[in-house]
């Protein structure tokens, strides 16, 4: 047992060495996400914050000026919010590099910023959060750290563990009044031990974003099989638009789903394809959102998909974001979430602390002392 735990020990020291920059990192930015909801409007008000004046525009002009936004690209995605005093984001383009976003004021039509989704500050932290801002390579690192925090948290619980029941209470609590080494340990390894649960949670879903086969185990476990979204096609083929169908979807949205929430329009590429509205209740813990399929070009009801009726898989799918960054249950999860993430950000340092004076320790051991009791000269006998 001993052997076992020196040797889980020393993996846990070099592991942690190595990818020790990489997990603040994360950390941080993880903690800058919790908030995101919080802070944009903040940060950015001048063209998330609206002032309210009258009725709000119908959608057809919203997707027309959307539309107008960048030369040659239509929108691709509209979300008009719930709160009555936020502008209306649009989604311009396809996905990729290409994609566009600019924010509408809903009332005066006005476009308050235009530019790359990609260059967005809360995007750029998501991908340094996700992706190092290195693209492919970037998620193979932190897909990487992610496993090493995983193995960091289960070996920090056993290196934790007491050897006998004496120790048990020292385990549990920090001595703030202790020498400095004893205080980083303690820092380290108690702070480690109550925040394992948790982060124990965001590493396994953090697993969805680095690895497909995360992805494809839920939708296998929860459902015996891995399902993917069915794309709804129109009902009759036609080559333009009638006028003023958007709005008409919005309204049969509101009857079907008589709440007040969040609508996202989900505009296909292809003429093809249907529109599809989905409506997401602001106040669910698990994400609840309800959607709708309509003719892109007749504005006519094709056909409904409520939360209720989703498959097992994606329900879950969809739980993975707020239990990952804390959102599952508002501002008590979220607060909790951000203690974890600083005490994460911390570990590396402390634990690096911890083997700077390990190693000082070693190297300044003296050495054995010769003895300095004068041996006895020997007198040859007459």
């Amino acid at each position: 047992m001993k052997a076992f735990k020196k040797i889980t020990g020393w993996l846990h020291l070099w592991l942690g060495l190595i990818s020790g920059i990489i997990l603040i990192v994360v950390a941080l930015t993880g903690a800058l996400l919790t908030f995101e909801e919080e802070l944009d409007p903040i940060f950015f008000k001048k063209s998330r914050v609206v002032e309210v004046s009258g009725t709000r525009l119908p959608v057809d002009s919203l997707v027309q000026i959307a539309n107008t936004a960048f030369p040659g690209k239509k929108a691709a995605r509209l979300i008009i919010p719930e709160t009555a005093d936020r502008s209306v984001t649009a989604r311009i383009g396809a996905r990729g590099k290409g994609l566009k976003i600019a924010y509408i004021n809903p009332y005066t039509g006005a476009i308050l910023y235009k530019g790359p989704y990609e260059k967005e500050f809360f995007q750029q932290v998501r991908n340094l959060h996700r992706y190092l801002l290195m693209e492919e390579t970037g998620k193979v690192i932190t897909g990487i750290s992610c496993s090493i925090c995983l193995f960091l948290v289960i070996s920090g619980i056993i290196i934790w563990w007491p050897a006998n029941k004496k120790a048990i209470k020292q385990r549990f609590k920090i001595k703030w009044d202790a020498s400095g080494k004893r205080l980083t340990w303690d820092l380290h390894s108690v702070s480690g031990f109550y925040i394992s649960l948790f982060l124990l949670l965001i590493t396994l879903t953090g697993f969805v974003w680095s690895y497909q086969w995360a992805e494809d185990l839920i939708y296998t476990l929860a459902d015996g099989k891995q399902t993917k979204e069915a794309k709804v096609k129109n009902l009759e083929k036609l080559k333009v638009a009638k006028p003023g169908i958007y709005q008409g979807m919005l309204d049969q949205t509101n009857q079907i789903y008589t709440y007040t929430g969040t609508v996202a329009f989900n505009l296909p590429a292809k003429p093809a394809l249907a529109v599809t509205v989905q409506k997401e209740l602001e106040e669910s813990v698990n994400r609840q959102v309800d959607a709708a399929s309509f003719d892109s070009h007749t504005g006519k009801f094709i056909s409904k998909l409520p939360y209720a009726k989703l498959s097992n898989g994606t329900k879950i799918r969809r739980m993975i974001l707020p239990i990952h960054t804390g959102s599952l249950l508002g501002w008590l999860t979220k607060l909790l979430y951000l203690i974890v993430c600083l005490f994460t950000a911390s570990l590396p340092v402390t634990g690096l602390l911890i083997w700077l004076n390990r190693k000082k320790k070693s190297k300044t051991k003296s050495p054995r002392r010769r003895s300095t009791v004068a041996k006895p000269k020997l007198v040859p006998a007459k």
